[in-house]
């Protein structure tokens, strides 16, 4: 006898999710509803070829016929989405689903209908192709495919759903591939890599293949957090700046929206983790197992962390010790397992991807010295758009911007931001990428904040110059970009999670003054034009980080530049040799079984 799971005519996406089945009367108000929680839904047809969905669970086994529905799926990103079965008069609700398993399920449930609907256009005609549908398409083109473009421009919220921004169309690499499944597996997992090997895109695929409703997103950093749709990792953890006695942090994490939090935790995300101090990690451990009653390593959470050590380091005040989350006893009692992305796709320049290997890991010869000398030559200004000054103090970036805001001719335009709680603005301040305030004037560097249409080159770092206004002085910017496109900006939201499940909102210009930022602001992003002093490095991994924004050394212009500049840190240094050897072993362990 086959299993469910095997039977050739359910031979379709398996969704895991909890499911709402709502009846509904003929008022349309619910009549009954029920809760089926860790069940799956298969989709496929049955013997007479009709479309049907499958609850399947130890304890459940229903089917719903698809004849005549309706999708919704405004929240998909969230992993939630309503089939509304219109000739059954039931809502079947679904929650907690993997974000990107639900896409790719809605996708093929979507597909599956237009077929059904095509091949019953067809059987009704004859077997013709009725001439409205032949005429609306291209030549070769299905009749589903002008039906689907007419969808997809519904902003109703239902009907087919069309692919949603979120959805990273990129490939995995085999690497990525290989943490996504250790991940899957359920261990403890660090996974690090040079910048440019796509450690946030890997992250993102991996925070959608995973209950939303159980997993917490979050990140050394508020930006860093808002990039990835989470919260900071204190956030989360509701220990305050964790500086507090271990008691203490117990007692502050045992409050009861932040227990909740805690105990519902299944699986922790926590990006940029090298900039997590290692005490703070280690009271974080202790915690988890106090508050969830639970003493395997850190309270049984699974840990997905990810980050680079040899880029920035935890912030310590003067005279404290720095500590590195991977020396404490806490690390070692909760990573099972350290992989590192090799596999380089920001940089599109070899010569420079080998000079910025070296200067990670601290070396820096005679030879790449004056390589990167002779950039301060290079003219990287183009149709009105300057190089972005990268500096390493904030004030220096303040005072560039705003002195060369100045000197510009014409009125400024001011853009203030919409929160959704004024009175929490300084936490969006310092969790969102863009400033409550943004003052504008025709010729203002600017430097885009969000991916708008990565296919355009219109990403989250794109530089561009402020060409005009729509309706004169009074509309959204006009932005001419580097990468060729002329467009309007219009405001964008950011969605803050705060403490106790609360979501801040912020609408703003996804836009920030260019004409100088600081290394700090600029990690993760790329790029397009950039110069750098570097003369007054002061971190270990600072001027990697600066020069790693870069695509190739044609679209940088380096100042001051010395070996002087390039620094490791030496207990990094051990760390990451480690992991090589580590990896190295491996390798030729399999090679014994070839």
């Amino acid at each position: 006898m086959k299993t469910p799971d095997k039977e050739p005519s359910l031979q379709a996406p398996i969704l895991p999710c909890t499911l709402v089945v709502e009846t509904l009367n003929a008022g349309g108000t619910v009549k009954k509803s029920t809760t089926y929680k860790q069940i799956k839904l298969i989709l496929g047809r049955n013997e007479f070829r009709d479309l049907i969905l499958r609850i399947d669970s130890p304890k459940h086994s229903l089917k719903f016929s698809l004849r005549d529905f309706v999708l919704h799926k405004r929240f998909l990103k969230e992993g939630k989405a309503t089939i509304v079965l219109k000739d059954a008069n039931v809502n079947l609700m679904i929650a907690n689903a993997p974000p990107n398993q639900l896409l790719v399920f809605m996708k093929t449930l979507a597909g599956k209908h237009s077929v059904t609907e095509e091949y019953e256009t067809v059987r009704k005609n004859g077997g013709k192709v009725p001439l409205k549908e032949r005429a609306a398409n291209v030549p070769d083109a299905s009749p589903v495919s002008s039906k689907r473009k007419r969808d997809s421009k519904d902003t109703s919220g239902s009907s087919t759903p069309k692919v949603p921004r979120f959805l990273n169309p990129l490939v995995l690499t085999s690497e990525q591939k290989r943490v996504l499944q250790v991940v899957h597996s359920g261990q403890n997992v660090f996974f690090t890599g040079s910048a440019g090997t796509g450690k946030s895109f890997l992250l993102k695929r991996i925070v959608g293949a995973l209950p939303p409703d159980v997993t917490f997103v979050t990140a050394s950093t508020g930006v860093a957090a808002c990039q990835i749709g989470g919260t900071t990792l204190h956030a989360f953890a509701g220990i305050g700046s964790g500086k507090a006695s271990v008691d203490q942090c117990i007692q502050l994490a045992s409050r009861r929206v932040i227990a909740q939090q805690w105990k519902k935790c299944k699986h922790l995300v926590v990006d940029e983790v090298s900039m997590v101090d290692g005490d703070f990690f280690t009271k974080l451990e202790t915690v988890g197992r106090a508050v969830r009653g639970n003493d395997k390593p850190f309270g049984g959470i699974q840990l997905i962390l990810c980050g680079d050590f040899l880029q920035l380091p935890p912030v310590t005040r003067p005279g404290e010790k720095r500590v590195f989350c991977f020396q404490t006893p806490a690390w070692d009692r909760c990573i099972n397992l350290s992989m590192e992305l090799t596999d380089v796709r920001r940089q599109d320049d070899q010569e420079f991807i080998d000079i910025l290997q070296s200067i990670r890991l601290g070396r820096c010869n005679e030879e790449m010295v004056e390589r990167l000398k002779q950039t301060e030559k290079n003219t990287v200004e183009r149709d009105g758009i300057k190089a972005t000054r990268l500096c390493t103090h904030r004030e220096d970036v303040n005072h560039i911007n705003q002195e060369h805001l100045k000197k510009l001719a014409g009125d400024t335009q001011v853009f203030q931001a919409v929160d959704s709680d004024p009175g929490l603005s300084s936490l969006l301040d310092s969790q969102t990428p863009v400033v409550a305030k943004l003052t504008l004037k025709v010729g203002a560097q600017v430097m885009l904040m969000k991916n708008l249409d990565v296919g355009q080159g219109l990403v989250n770092g794109a530089r561009g110059v402020v060409t005009g206004f729509k309706m004169g002085k009074e509309g959204n910017p006009v932005v001419r970009f580097l990468c060729g496109v002329t467009t309007e900006i219009k405001h964008e939201k950011w969605t803050v999670k705060g403490t106790g499940g609360i979501y801040l909102h912020r609408r703003q210009l996804p836009l920030k003054l260019a004409w100088a930022f600081s290394i700090h602001k600029s990690q993760g992003m790329t790029l397009d034009c950039a110069e750098m002093s570097l003369s007054r490095v002061f971190e270990a991994g600072q001027a990697y980080v600066a020069l790693s924004r870069a695509r190739n050394l044609k679209s940088i212009r380096v100042l001051d530049f010395g070996p002087e500049c390039v620094r490791a840190h030496p207990d990094v240094l051990k760390f990451y040799q480690g992991l090589r050897r580590a990896r190295y072993e491996e390798q030729q362990s399999i090679m014994q079984y070839l």
